[in-house]
């Protein structure tokens, strides 16, 4: 897959992704995790961005080859889902958490017809619960959702579950395995950081 082995150290040297496990950070939910990823930041970088979306477009090229609509999560997937659609000269579509207070009403902004065949992009997947909503929107409105193709995973136990019991299938370019040994290399975290940070990985809520 195009620079897939490059990207976890350039997501850190621009510091999309940060470890920190002696000083963890607090995610919304109220989880500790010694780990932040910020995918949002790649936007800035177009020498980043650019072997990402070459990562997403192999990944769906050879994943799901008969891709007929290209949809991105509102609204960390949208910038990526644009630039991999473009790439693919296929039509896009992004997703709202929920329908529009005003106007149409609307939840997916753009079109496609009944049945088109749809992989949704994401920037990355923690309990994966939000790009599962997105799928099921899309189902709703009629698409075959092939799958999802997202930059990054905690591979969290919880989020993993989560697909396998919907049969939802998932390929992401890197993944916190891939992030924790670039960051060994580079000399972000010391050896004797890694049993807290596997422990995390394993077991989020129980980790302190």
């Amino acid at each position: 897959m195009a620079n897939a082995k490059t990207i976890p150290q350039e997501l850190l040297r621009i510091g999309a992704v940060n470890i920190r496990p002696k000083n963890p950070y607090t995610w919304t939910s109220g989880l500790k995790s010694p780990i932040y990823c910020d995918n949002r930041l790649t936007m800035s970088f177009p020498e980043v961005r650019e072997q990402i979306v070459s990562a997403l477009v192999d990944m769906i090229t050879t994943y799901y080859p008969d891709t007929e609509v290209i949809a991105g999560t509102a609204t960390a997937g949208i910038p990526h889902a644009a630039w991999v659609a473009d790439r693919l000269k296929l039509p896009m579509v992004y997703i709202r958490s929920e329908a529009k207070k005003h106007g149409t009403g609307k939840q997916i902004e753009g079109t496609f017809d009944p049945g088109s065949k749809l992989v949704v992009i994401e920037d990355l997947i923690s309990t994966g619960q939000s790009v599962i909503d997105a799928v099921n929107i899309a189902k709703t409105e009629g698409a075959n959702v092939l799958g999802v193709a997202a930059i990054f995973t905690y591979e969290l136990p919880l989020g993993q579950s989560a697909f396998d019991d919907l049969n939802i299938e998932l390929h992401t370019v890197t993944n916190y395995t891939s992030l924790v040994q670039a960051a060994l290399k580079s000399d972000l975290i010391v050896e004797d950081d890694l049993d807290a940070l596997n422990k995390w990985k394993d077991s989020p809520e129980n980790w302190s």
